[in-house]
C-alpha cells in the first residue's frame, strides 16, 4: 500500500533522485526525450526506476498522473520544435 502523496517531489524520491525544486528543475532540463522515446524507456533510468514508471503508467496506479506530468516535462522542448510553439 502506497502511503505517501503523489507529488513530483515524492516521484523524484521515489526514484531515488534529489527532490528538490531546483534538482527537479534542473533533471527536467538536463533530460530532455525526443517525441519517440517514452518516458519510461529513457536510457538514464535504471531497470527499478524504469519498471516503477512503466507499472505506474500500465496500471493506471496513484502515481499514474504525476509520471504523466513527469513525461510531458521531459518532452516539453521536443514538442515545442514539433509544433512551433
Amino acid at each position: 500500500m502506497i502511503t505517501t502523496e503523489p507529488s513530483m517531489t515524492n516521484l523524484f524520491l521515489q526514484l531515488g533522485l534529489d527532490a528538490g525544486a531546483e534538482a527537479i528543475a534542473r533533471f527536467i532540463a538536463d533530460h530532455q526525450l525526443p517525441t519517440e522515446v517514452a518516458v519510461a524507456d529513457a536510457p538514464y533510468w535504471s531497470d527499478a526506476q524504469r519498471q516503477f514508471l512503466a507499472e505506474s503508467l500500465q496500471a493506471d496506479a496513484a502515481w499514474s498522473t504525476v509520471v504523466d506530468e513527469l513525461n510531458e516535462a521531459l518532452h516539453e522542448e521536443a514538442v515545442k520544435a514539433a509544433t512551433g510553439r
